[in-house]
């Protein structure tokens, strides 16, 4: 679809302005069609939407912002929900739907709001167990036993605790654990750009940094795209979701149209209203205080988010934004080959810190890319 932004006219734009006001984001018209124009008062509605929703705020309708508007119409009860192969159906009331199983301890898989065999399976069992007809769709019936169990039942999270315990079982080693990196952007999205340094060239080169280090553990180290390709968010995760990786680590850039914007964050799987994968929330708190600690960026901490290479990728995932390009101090740094040996070390050490659960570990900053590779062989030795 085309970018919708300040200054569009049409009927996509009604569409939209239509649905904020149905979400309460925008002004109604008295019940008559507001005008199609993307507006002032519109781009503030689609910020405010944007950060609701975890999704970057530039006040742009994008194809992302516009799927989650799409989504967000809709609140289970509305519609019949049920496993279609060929069109799997998305939106707010199928998150609903996986979040109350969830609570109910019935494994949907990760609620991501699309209807899939995960959510179908743990439906039927619900069905099942309820002496309903487990046909595998939520209906009337089923939805009047959600009600009635609501103030008694709540369960695990079989998903969440599932990360856990593979990491507890994976072992300290790195050796033989499968890693996706996803260095952002690329061929002709070249993302963040200043002059000649755009941010796709440089987190090509820092994922190839980050590779070698890894392969020289032993590690299984998978790069999301080349050098001139760039893949849909959907697309690398599900390159991650078909190699069974351990692990998914998206690499980024940052821009801002202030200058003074610095530092480094760090972002996992999270709805903000206390859904979170609690593996990745871990792994990105390493990531951030050792980046930091090794660097001395300033510290933009981590945050829950809903992005599509976070929220549809089955393992523990972090995107990192690494610098502005558009701070002078940060962009130096980041075109100093040195430096960016630093950051991939960091990740590489973050990484391992992970799977130590806080054995034979040493203060953040400190443990080097020699250490970890003694550290290996000795694990190797006494295995």
């Amino acid at each position: 679809m085309q970018l919708l932004h300040r200054g569009d006219v049409g009927p996509a734009v009604a569409e939209i302005r239509n649905t904020l006001a149905a979400l309460g984001l925008l002004p109604a018209a008295n019940g008559r069609p507001g005008p199609a124009v993307f507006d002032a008062a519109v781009e503030h509605a689609v910020r405010g939407f944007q950060q609701q929703r975890g999704l970057i705020t530039d006040g742009v309708v994008g194809p992302a912002t516009y799927r989650a508007l799409t989504d967000a119409r809709w609140r289970l009860g509305d519609r019949s929900l049920a496993f279609l192969v060929s069109r799997p159906i998305s939106g707010d009331d199928v998150f609903a739907l996986q979040e109350r199983l969830l609570e109910l301890g019935y494994d949907a898989g990760r609620p991501d709001g699309i209807f899939g065999r995960e959510t179908d399976l743990a439906l039927r069992n619900f069905q099942r167990d309820c002496g309903l007809n487990a046909d595998g769709i939520c209906g009337p019936d089923t939805l009047r036993t959600f009600r009635q169990l609501a103030p008694k039942v709540r369960g695990g999270r079989p998903v969440f605790l599932r990360e856990q315990e593979k990491v507890r079982r994976a072992g300290p080693r790195l050796r033989g654990k499968r890693i996706v990196i996803d260095p952002g952007h690329g061929g002709p999205d070249r993302g963040a750009r200043v002059g000649n340094v755009c941010e796709s060239d440089l987190t090509w080169d820092l994922a190839r940094r980050l590779e070698g280090r890894m392969v020289a553990t032993g590690m299984e180290a998978l790069i999301t795209r080349g050098p001139h390709s760039c893949p849909a968010d959907a697309e690398r995760a599900g390159l991650a979701n078909e190699a069974g990786a351990d692990m998914f680590l998206s690499l980024h850039i940052d821009a801002n149209r202030s200058p003074e914007a610095q530092g480094v964050a760090s972002f996992h799987f999270g709805t903000g209203n206390g859904t979170t994968s609690t593996v990745g929330e871990a792994l990105a708190g390493f990531l951030q205080r050792e980046i930091v600690a090794r660097t001395g960026m300033l510290d933009c901490q981590t945050h829950p988010k809903t992005w599509e290479v976070l929220r549809l990728t089955r393992m523990p995932a972090v995107r990192m934004e690494i610098g502005y390009l558009t701070n002078p101090r940060d962009r130096d740094r980041l075109l100093d080959p040195a430096f960016r040996d630093v950051v991939a070390e960091g990740l590489l050490v973050a990484v391992k810190r992970l799977y130590l659960l806080g054995k034979d570990d040493q203060p953040t900053g400190t443990f080097t890319f020699d250490d970890l590779l003694r550290h290996e062989l000795a694990r190797a030795e006494g295995a």
